[in-house]
């Protein structure tokens, strides 16, 4: 009887009456598959071959790689709570499925300002090494990076756990404000507010270096530096303003919306219209910032010179593989005995071509 009360109150003001939850449910499902494999081509070449030397750059782009394909493990607990009426996967999805959701994507907030300012200090200071673009500095502001925002996390669920965990939805709300105890709810807005100065912070960075940028090939041009030099600031300048639009398309309109979402959503009355539409609109700009993690891998592809060598020769190596698989075992056999040594002289090429593609540093936003 209990159930039924519970589960009827969910349906009279529940994530079963927003109409557009069968929309966020594919969209979701299409982006997660979509992420999943792009980002596990990107942590296969980031993880698996072996770079003898790893730049400042390099360890920036292996955790943002990280950030955004543990985000799409945790897509599926978020379709879940879309398609599933039950309380408790709420309750999963709301304080660990979430949690784990906005813990990834401002890591890739971060992870992608600090590319993008180790770009600006190597085109402003092309013949100096900044304290900051050594490798030490590089895992030590990655180990900051990761211990505070999992210890906002850590912060938000154990108050969850402790004030909300097992507790019925509010009937007069939507999402998983429904599951916010007092306690958990001033939690949740003191998080949201430092996530919102923290995006700003990311934002007006990200802008001044694009504004750095101009300056300095504006007084490129005006002096008398090499055509050489020109060329290369131009495509720099060219990659930050691409990186500041995916940015920008990807997570301001989240920022719009979420801030007034968690401190006006209370003064809503109940589950009107108003209500309603204020929830898919905070919906849809999140799924625009999930959608990052579908560019980043093609950021990389399009701007990292050694990613693109690393993914061709890795196609190189399977199209050989299925072109011998393709060839009879009898004549494969001839083949091995007759001309053996053109098969070595091949592997060997081979392998001189990956070693010699291992070693280029992989960095993102240069040619």
């Amino acid at each position: 009887m209990a159930s039924n009360r519970t589960n009827a109150t969910l349906d009279a003001c529940g994530l079963s009456e927003v109409p557009a939850h069968p929309f966020f449910i594919f969209s979701y499902s299409t982006v997660c598959l979509i992420s999943l494999a792009l980002n596990a081509i990107t942590m296969r070449v980031y993880y698996c071959t072996p770079l003898r030397f790893q730049s400042s750059v390099t360890i920036y782009l292996k955790n943002l790689a990280a950030a955004d394909f543990f985000l799409c493990l945790v897509l599926p607990l978020r379709i879940a709570n879309y398609a599933s009426k039950s309380t408790v996967m709420r309750h999963i999805y709301c304080n660990f499925g979430a949690t784990g959701f906005y813990l990834n994507m401002y890591a890739s907030i971060l992870f992608m300002d600090y590319i993008a300012a180790n770009r600006y200090l190597k085109i402003a200071r092309p013949l100096e090494t900044h304290a900051l673009q050594t490798a030490r500095a590089a895992r030590f502001i990655a180990f900051i990076t990761w211990t505070s925002l999992s210890a906002m996390a850590l912060i938000y669920t154990v108050v969850f756990l402790s004030t909300s965990w097992g507790a019925g939805p509010n009937p007069h709300d939507i999402g998983c404000d429904s599951l916010h105890s007092h306690q958990v709810s001033v939690v949740y807005k003191i998080i949201h507010c430092v996530s919102a100065l923290l995006f700003i912070f990311v934002l007006v960075s990200l802008i001044l270096f694009y504004w750095g940028m101009v300056q300095r090939l504006r007084h490129g041009h005006a002096s008398t530096q090499t055509q050489r030099f020109h060329r290369k600031l131009t495509k720099s300048k060219h990659n930050m303003l691409v990186l500041v639009v995916v940015f920008c398309v990807c997570f301001v309109p989240y920022h719009l919306v979420r801030l007034p979402y968690a401190f006006l959503k209370p003064l809503l009355q109940g589950c009107g219209t108003t209500a309603k539409s204020f929830y898919i609109m905070k919906e849809v700009t999140v799924l625009l910032s999930v959608l990052n993690a579908c560019m980043d891998p093609l950021i990389y592809f399009v701007f990292c010179k050694g990613f693109r060598e690393q993914i061709r020769i890795r196609k190189v190596q399977v199209s050989t593989s299925l072109r011998l698989l393709k060839v009879p075992r009898d004549m494969r056999k001839q083949s091995n005995t007759e001309t053996g040594d053109s098969h070595v002289t091949v592997r060997c090429e081979s392998a001189i071509q990956l070693h010699n593609i291992q070693n280029i540093e992989l960095q993102p936003i240069t040619s």
